[in-house]
């Protein structure tokens, strides 16, 4: 195969997005030969390809050797499992499925492994988030203690949330800014210091918007090391910081602004502590801003590589199954947060799965507007 035929499935927003970066030529080694939208007015941009209303129509086309899904939350799972099966090589947005039992299902259906399977997860290709995993994994900042991340600029208006009638609800979206914003931020935490060992999640349903999901969230977490964590993210929030402190014996690395710094201790402060005489004195410092060269994490970065995977044989920036983590750690929080209790990982999913159906089925929520808009996402990054 010298060049991969992709399909699109989901029109929205992304899917315009990443359908236009195809066609630009944006992406090396592919081309873009279907695309799919159950709203058929989506269509009309793309008359040139091969159009389709039902998303199994493209799977078993044969117009297609890939498949990119970003169509809402749930579906994630349903067709991307339908492409797996049918012998797809597949990418599919964050979050892979909207709760941990359904991306298990979803991982289960990735029997073939000659088949690529990868999560939408370009802020992994950011190269401040490089430089700062490679500093924690060659022990630069010694055992972390502490975590630390406030991403409150995630603000976004009513309107947003009155594009689309499956936005902010728990049937439709199955979850707010934790599931559909903070995805990226999620899968970076654990990517960078690993899965914690507990969470305990205090969430704003509806807080500052006309919905019924979470737009404000404070989680504290607890790590297996004793390590410690804080996590606070909204949308209701402006102008919002986003500032992420990982601290260690050695110092402490702060990201904020477009800069990363290391704050580094001359001695270990556990080694300091035990040795030194006067009670008072504290480490000598270096301060360090780190040099960064490179891109802010890009989703063609991670399309470029999806191709570059199945056509060369090159390995994978963000395996889907590795998706599940931050899916898991969503919903541990939130689910902490409605049964007002400290959550263990791993979480049951299953359980997880019968609480959400049960928002569901509880809800009487009604939205009072919808109204499509067509705006340019390269605002939302």
């Amino acid at each position: 195969m010298n060049e991969l035929r992709i399909g699109i499935i989901g029109l929205g927003n992304m899917g315009r997005n990443h359908a236009e970066k195809i066609i630009a030529g944006d992406v090396r080694g592919c081309k873009l030969t279907a695309v799919c939208d159950i709203d058929e007015s989506s269509l009309g941009k793309f008359k040139e390809l091969r159009c389709f209303t039902d998303s199994h129509e493209l799977i078993i086309s044969g117009e297609v050797d890939a498949i990119l899904i970003a169509t809402p939350h749930y579906s994630h799972t349903t067709i991307g499992i339908d492409a797996l099966e049918s012998g797809l090589h597949v990418l599919v947005e964050k979050p892979i499925s909207v709760h941990k039992a359904d991306a298990e299902r979803l991982i289960a259906a990735h029997r073939n492994k000659n088949q690529v399977f990868a999560a939408m997860f370009q802020q992994r290709t950011n190269s401040y988030y490089k430089k700062l995993k490679q500093f924690i994994e060659k022990g630069e900042l010694g055992k972390i203690s502490r975590i630390s991340w406030i991403v409150t600029d995630w603000y976004r208006t009513e309107a947003y949330y009155a594009d689309g009638a499956w936005r902010a609800t728990w049937k439709g979206e199955g979850g707010g800014v934790l599931l559909n914003q903070c995805p990226h931020q999620l899968d970076l935490l654990q990517w960078l210091c690993g899965m914690p060992a507990r969470v305990q999640g205090f969430c704003g349903l509806g807080r500052w918007h006309d919905i019924e999901v979470e737009d404000q969230v404070t989680a504290y977490m607890e790590y297996s090391n004793g390590a410690t964590g804080v996590f606070m993210t909204t949308t209701g929030e402006a102008p919002g910081t986003n500032r992420l402190e990982i601290a260690g014996e050695m110092g402490k690395m702060v990201m904020e602004n477009d800069r990363l710094t290391f704050v580094r201790n001359e001695e270990s402060s556990v080694e300091h502590s035990r040795n030194f005489a006067s009670g008072f004195a504290k480490p000598e410092v270096w301060n360090i801003e780190i040099p960064i060269e490179g891109t802010a994490g890009r989703h063609t970065e991670i399309m470029q590589n999806f191709v570059d995977t199945v056509l060369e044989g090159a390995s994978l920036i963000a395996p889907a199954e590795e998706g599940i983590k931050s899916v898991e750690l969503a919903n541990a929080i939130l689910y902490s947060s409605l049964k007002s209790k400290i959550v263990e990982l791993p979480l049951d999913g299953r359980a997880y799965e019968k609480e959400l159906q049960r928002l569901i089925a509880e809800s009487s929520y009604q939205k009072r507007a919808v109204k499509k808009l067509d705006e340019n996402m390269d605002k939302s990054f």
